[in-house]
């Protein structure tokens, strides 16, 4: 197995000690610009291709979600979220590009090594993957003089991956502006699985826009609390086993009032283009608010509410449209099997990552692949960490990926080389 050194676990510490989330994940500004300088001095063999901002014209594309539109409104924001993209070896090569995300949500966790283990934000979800991934590109160069010479190895750190921003001003512009190869890594806690496909999702905003009430006449408003309750309950079951998450629902929070205004998020993951999974949350929303008009119809507090459900309450999409990859693909199980890397199961759902800007490339194959688990490493909460030895293992199977690689056949994408970025 490949040494996952000593040096690896202090540039991690290092990296999990600077807080990269930011404004989508409700806090200031994080420390990316820094994050991904240090990133990059420790990528010795690597010279800088790209290091910026996304520009402001990418946000004008479709699929932008309504928070990453919202946020721009900033200056600052976009300054603040920069990309950076590394190449070790000719830009001609045949090239397998590996994708790590250096933002994290919120909750930030000081580094802590407790000889088997880092813990601290970002240490699975992705910090640790993204030196594990050096660790291994070293190690694949020490038994493959090919890798560097023959073959390209191309890695975007990228922002934007987290707080809903869903890639499109970080891994979406890359790609866009040819920064991929024949074979493309996303870099997630897979449990060291490779996984061929990704779902993407969808935001709905069900929104009450009636008059309120005080407490000692409720029926005199529109009661925004029972109505989105009701729905988030009747949404709950008419999606049951559609992957959907009824989320956040807020009306207000005083005792001795009635609010008519009010909004329910409901998030739809989906392994296709998401338009059925849409039409069939719009049909359960005008289902249940047709429910709820039968129910309280007779019930004084709520009649008025009964009544005027239909004209009070809307639906719109704070993000949709997004593309999903589905990507089963002989050449990538070929390489994956000559690399011994397992694949993750048919059988077992995917979920959603930047991989989905991948879909539909010509010339480019894509799996997801890296160490621990999103759930049992408690990535997003408290108490994130990451096993050495999955770190050490992943090291290993990103160095047995690219020698497999070179042995492959392969074709390189189509595509006009990127513009050089000189190295600061």
């Amino acid at each position: 197995m490949t040494a996952f050194t000593d040096a690896d676990a202090a540039l991690l510490l290092r990296l999990i000690n600077l807080p990269t989330a930011g404004p989508l994940e409700g806090v200031e500004p994080g420390l990316l610009w820094e994050a991904q300088y240090l990133y990059a001095d420790a990528a010795r063999d690597f010279v800088v291709e790209h290091h910026a901002p996304a520009e402001m014209s990418e946000l004008d594309l479709p699929g932008v979600p309504e928070v990453v539109r919202a946020a721009a409104q900033s200056p600052s924001f976009l300054a603040g979220q920069p990309n950076l993209v590394l190449r070790f070896g000719p830009r001609d090569a045949p090239t397998v590009m590996f994708n790590v995300h250096l933002d994290t949500v919120a909750g930030h966790e000081p580094s802590r090594y407790d000889g088997t283990a880092i813990h601290g934000r970002g240490a699975v979800d992705a910090k640790g993957p993204a030196v594990a991934l050096l660790a291994g590109v070293r190690e694949a160069r020490r038994l493959d003089p090919r890798v560097g010479t023959e073959i390209g190895v191309l890695i975007q750190a990228v922002s934007g991956e987290e707080g809903g921003a869903m890639g499109t001003f970080g891994t979406r512009p890359l790609v866009r502006a040819g920064y991929y190869g024949a074979l493309n890594i996303f870099c997630e806690p897979t449990g060291g699985r490779y996984l061929p496909r990704s779902t993407a999702s969808a935001t709905a905003r069900v929104r009450v826009t009636g008059t309120g009430s005080i407490d000692d006449r409720p029926g005199d408003g529109h009661n925004a609390t029972v109505l989105l309750g009701f729905l988030a309950q009747h949404l709950a079951t008419r999606l049951a086993g559609e992957r959907a998450c009824i989320a956040g629902l807020h009306t207000g929070t005083s005792h001795n009032r009635v609010y008519g205004t009010g909004d329910l998020l409901v998030n739809l993951a989906y392994a296709d283009g998401g338009a059925a999974l849409t039409e069939a949350l719009d049909l359960a929303v005008a289902d249940g608010i047709a429910r709820f008009g039968e129910t309280f119809a007779q019930v004084p507090e709520l009649a008025r509410t009964a009544a005027d459900a239909h004209r009070v309450t809307t639906v719109d999409w704070l993000k949709r449209g997004l593309p999903a990859l589905s990507g089963a693909n002989p050449w990538v199980d070929a390489v994956m099997a000559a690399a011994g890397v397992p694949e993750w199961p048919p059988s077992e759902p995917a979920f959603t990552c930047d991989a989905i800007w991948m879909a539909g490339v010509p010339g480019a194959a894509t799996a997801v692949l890296g160490p621990g688990d999103l759930a049992a490493n408690n990535a997003h909460a408290e108490g994130e960490f990451v096993a050495i030895a999955d770190l050490a293992a992943f090291a290993d199977q990103v160095s047995r990926v690219l020698c497999a690689f070179a042995d492959s056949p392969r074709t390189t994408p189509s595509t006009a080389p990127p513009t050089r970025t000189a190295r600061r």
